[in-house]
């Protein structure tokens, strides 16, 4: 098993994801090249300086900009919103792949008294009616939830019915999201928009595991190295520690992931065979590492393992959203810094939409970060992309 240093798996995880050097993607069919090598990227509601899925983008895909996504999501239809890694949005193709995900949202549905008559005149509405939100589809009361896909934990919880029926044949896969206006999700019948030989076409892993396989292999391209420990990248896949084993040793016998060393650390790393080209080239020293400083976003795939991110870059990031304001260290929606292939530093920015100014409320370099010409100009470049991405014209605050 060969042995790579900290700073090679580093530059290695960027290259892979298209974080260091010249631009792997660019505009809107890069976008929906990176969603594909990624697998899925998270969805996030909340808008300070661009949603999570947005801020993934910009930072590695060239003149990306915002309705890029949502053309491909709600014109092209190449992207759909669903379940993975939370909430995410994954490419169309893989439909079949979550077909047993679908079957059990279905049997778990039929569990609940009443609920399939209220499928049924929900799906008689929409095919007269066309894309509906809770609030304009005409289902009245409430539903209790127990022990349901949709909330975790052996309680209840009541939920307006339309809602929950929307989301049932949401998750049943009968409906997708035909768009959104804010956070509002309008659902339409998937029939309308995915073809039917992705529709009907069968599960191309058959059982759970091998479907699990898949999904842990999605998850090492997406990183670009992952390690045999408990990992934040793989949540959604209930896997414990003794399944991930043997799902990483399958993988490896059928050579699909290989396993690498990392200096320093003892336990071994797993990256996707396709990328052994990659990798020699990061150890031989011919890999495009030009510096590139990016925006990260909070739920970026980079980000999706901390842990790992502390134990191979020395930094330490927590999404403050949550945390009472007197409590935070940073900000409200502080982004990390990313420049070569180091965490310089981190940025609290709000885009204010009204007056098209980007708001820099806070920056803090990290330690032994010399503050040159040169790191000061990449900023400066960032801070143009980044004001541009968010539609603003005038940029305001610590610089």
């Amino acid at each position: 098993m060969n042995t790579i240093t900290k700073e090679q798996a580093r530059q290695f995880i960027l290259a892979k994801q298209g974080l260091i050097g010249e631009y792997r993607f660019a505009g809107k069919d890069g976008a929906y090249a990176y969603v594909r090598q990624a697998g899925c990227i998270q969805y996030d509601p909340v808008d300070v300086c661009g949603k999570n899925a947005e801020l993934t983008l910009q930072s590695r895909v060239k003149g990306f900009r915002k309705e890029m996504l949502r053309e491909l999501l709600y014109k092209d239809r190449l992207l759909v919103d669903y379940a993975d890694k939370e909430l995410s949005i994954w490419p169309t193709e893989d439909w079949p792949y979550f077909s047993s995900y679908r079957d059990r949202s279905r049997s778990l549905g039929e569990t609940f008294e009443g609920l399939e008559e209220l499928k049924e005149r929900a799906i008689d509405y929409i095919k007269e009616h066309g894309p509906v939100c809770s609030d304009s589809l005409p289902i009245e009361g409430e539903i209790f939830w127990h022990s349901s896909m949709h909330w975790s934990g052996n309680w209840q919880k009541p939920s307006l019915a339309a809602r929950s029926v929307l989301e049932q044949l949401y998750t049943d896969g009968e409906l997708i999201i035909h768009h959104k206006q804010g956070s509002r999700k309008y659902y339409d019948l998937a029939e309308r928009y995915i073809s039917k030989s992705i529709l009907e076409a069968e599960n191309p892993c058959g059982e759970e595991d091998r479907f699990l396989a898949w999904r842990v292999l999605r998850r090492i391209g997406a990183v670009g190295l992952l390690w045999d420990k408990t990992s934040t990248a793989f949540l959604g896949l209930y896997i414990n520690a003794e399944k991930r084993k043997s799902i990483l040793q399958l993988l490896t016998e059928r050579g699909a992931i290989r396993p690498v060393m990392v200096e320093g650390m003892k336990i071994p790393f797993y990256y996707r065979a396709e990328d052994d080209a990659l990798l020699r080239a990061v150890i031989e020293g011919s890999a495009d590492l030009k510096p590139r400083m990016a925006f990260v976003a909070p739920l970026d795939p980079l980000m999706w393992d901390k842990a790992l991110v502390q134990a191979l870059w020395d930094f330490q990031y927590s999404w403050e959203i949550y945390t009472p304001a007197v409590k935070r260290k940073y900000g409200y929606y502080t982004l990390p810094i990313l420049y070569g292939d180091r965490f310089v530093g981190r940025i609290d920015t709000a885009a204010d939409r009204k007056e098209h100014v980007l708001r820099v409320k806070g920056l803090w370099w990290e330690p032994g970060v010399r503050q040159t010409k040169k790191l000061e100009a990449a900023l400066n470049r960032a801070l143009q992309n980044f004001a541009k991405f968010n539609g603003c014209t005038a940029i305001e605050g610590q610089q």
